[in-house]
């Protein structure tokens, strides 16, 4: 079926230019942190044009590279263990002061090896395992049909399970790593819905596909993807005030600035697509208030409108962490736990430093 989200495409650009024209009238020409600036819009419109161009490529290789698929999957597996039981190794060797140094620099390469070969391999192996047609096969006897009841079945179940990913990649660094380009522009308005992410294949996300085991049509999964991707679009915007009753039930302009934030107060707080009753249900909702404006950006900003910086960043700052850590628990928990977690690190091994 056609693609929602590309069919669309004419109609981003002609809302973004109405919201641009419309906020130089509201705000006049100079730059605020709604405002379009060429830089800024540009890299937001390339990370589009690469979110849809870049899955090309990488879907195929994860299935490539799945251990269940391959040799080449398999391998990689191999020299992930290998590389772990060498860092064990080094790690050991470094309780010696006399082989503390080299067995560093051993560390400091295997480790961050070890965890991007076993996290490729196991990306791959769950992208794989969860692709929308392996449920299918197996819930297609429940077929629902292609009825305006299972749409709305597949539109809600897209949504819910939406939640869960979202809040997943904003509680766990390797997956924030992959959506932190979303976040990543200090300004908010339309084009910012466009600044997606492209490493799709590095994550491991809650199966959409699972509905299919309910006997909804992968062509209704696709459906709900396109939906809410198109509801998540009008809502980056500064240009549509509070909504009204809309507001307790909808997620909003309102309820996305406040997603959008690096305020304290706004962090990791309004998740949901389409409906805010998710945020509300589990305790990550958060109104936006009068008394303290939206800060739209990072706790710590990228500062580079280069697609490819933006991209990579949060990644390579992971393996520098491993890289530099003495322990598994600390080159796991740089991976796993939370990006507030790193970032206190760095803070406290920042003041422990000496001057």
């Amino acid at each position: 079926m056609v693609d929602l989200t590309v069919a669309a495409i004419p109609g981003f650009f002609g809302t973004m230019e109405l919201e641009r024209r419309y906020l130089l009238r509201r705000d006049g020409k100079g730059p605020s942190s709604v405002s379009y600036t060429k830089a800024d819009t540009a890299a937001s419109l390339s990370m589009g044009v690469l979110s849809l161009v870049v899955p090309l490529a990488t879907v195929p290789l994860a299935r490539r590279l799945a251990p269940q698929r391959g040799r080449l999957g398999k391998a990689l597996v191999i020299v992930g263990v290998g590389a772990a039981a060498v860092t064990s190794v080094a790690d050991a060797w470094a309780e010696r002061p006399e082989r503390a140094e080299q067995a560093r620099r051993v560390s400091g390469v295997t480790g961050p090896a070890a965890i991007a070969a076993l996290g490729l391999a196991a990306t791959s192996a769950w992208t794989t395992a969860t692709a929308t047609s392996r449920f299918w096969r197996r819930g297609q006897r429940r077929d629902l049909g292609g009825g305006l009841a299972p749409a709305a079945l597949a539109i809600l179940g897209w949504d819910f399970i939406y939640y869960w990913n979202h809040r997943w990649m904003h509680t766990t660094r390797a997956m924030w790593a992959y959506h932190v380009v979303h976040h990543s522009s200090e300004r908010f308005n339309l084009s910012t819905a466009l600044r997606q992410p492209v490493a799709e294949s590095l994550g491991i996300f809650a199966p959409y596909g699972a509905m299919c085991w309910l006997g909804i049509r992968p062509s209704l999964v696709e459906l709900a993807r396109g939906v809410n991707l198109l509801y998540q679009y009008w809502f980056h915007t500064d240009a549509i005030g509070r909504m009204g009753p809309a507001e307790e039930v909808l997620n909003t302009p309102s309820h996305h600035r406040v997603h959008h934030a690096s305020n304290r107060r706004y962090i990791d707080r309004n998740h949901g697509s389409i409906l805010i009753v998710w945020d509300r249900l589990f305790g990550s909702f958060a109104r936006e208030a009068d008394e303290e404006p939206v800060v739209y950006g990072l706790t710590k900003n990228v500062d580079t409108f280069d697609p490819w910086r933006i991209v990579t960043k949060e990644y390579g700052d992971i393996l520098r962490d491993v890289s530099e850590s003495t322990n598994w628990h600390d080159r796991i928990s740089f991976v796993a736990r939370g990006p507030g977690w790193a970032y206190r690190r760095h803070a406290l091994a920042a003041i422990a430093a000496p001057a």
